[in-house]
């Protein structure tokens, strides 16, 4: 079981460019959507917008707060010339060496070393700011094909790129890379296949 200790809010800004991420790819599809979403909201209700949407972090060696969830967003916000977003801690960590707290966050499923292909890489690969991020496209056809209801939406960390990788075995990355409705349409039946029944969220027609 994955440890969730309580999240404590923040109520002071963080700088977006400060925030260490702890994946190593987006979907960068989805950053454009968290981009237009924000655009949407900028100029009536941003306040309101970027207080329900906190950043959850965890403060790491050197007091550093490593970005633990939306990383999809905060590039999103950075690209739109946000600087500051509101964190909350879900843990502080800062007593530990690097060593240790990577092993530690790894160990929480607070880490996502995994490349654009796929491929486990060490800890010294994670991207340091956000604009290191790289683009998965099958993390993109994950979320549209969640958006299709193709599978339904978890708590399980990560499970979005579960999924992008299922997708990577049986997808073209030219089509995932297009994401026409076609592509979608047909990654919506292989996600409700039994193949996939095994991840989570899965839909299919055995389902609980």
């Amino acid at each position: 079981m994955t440890m969730r200790p309580n999240v404590e809010p923040q109520l002071h800004p963080a700088r977006l460019m400060d925030l260490r991420p702890t994946q190593m790819t987006v979907g960068m599809a989805e950053v454009a959507r968290k981009r237009s979403q924000w655009t949407a909201h900028a100029k009536t209700d941003g306040g309101l917008f970027l207080g329900e949407h906190m950043i959850p972090v965890v403060i790491g060696p050197r007091k550093r707060p490593w970005l633990i969830d939306h990383h999809h967003l905060a590039l999103a916000l950075h690209h739109e010339g946000v600087e500051h977003v509101l964190i909350s801690v879900v843990a502080r960590l800062d007593h530990l060496k690097k060593p240790q707290f990577l092993t530690f966050m790894d160990n929480c499923n607070w880490l996502h070393t995994f490349d654009a292909s796929g491929e486990r890489r060490e800890y010294g690969a994670l991207p340091r700011k956000l604009t290191g991020l790289g683009d998965d496209p099958y993390r993109s056809l994950a979320g549209e094909v969640r958006r299709a209801g193709g599978y339904a939406k978890n708590l399980t960390p990560y499970s979005e790129f579960l999924w992008a990788d299922f997708f990577r075995h049986r997808v073209s990355h030219k089509r995932a890379a297009m994401l026409e409705p076609a592509t979608v349409a047909d990654a919506v039946t292989l996600a409700r296949s039994p193949s996939a029944r095994h991840l989570p969220g899965w839909s299919g027609a055995d389902a609980d």
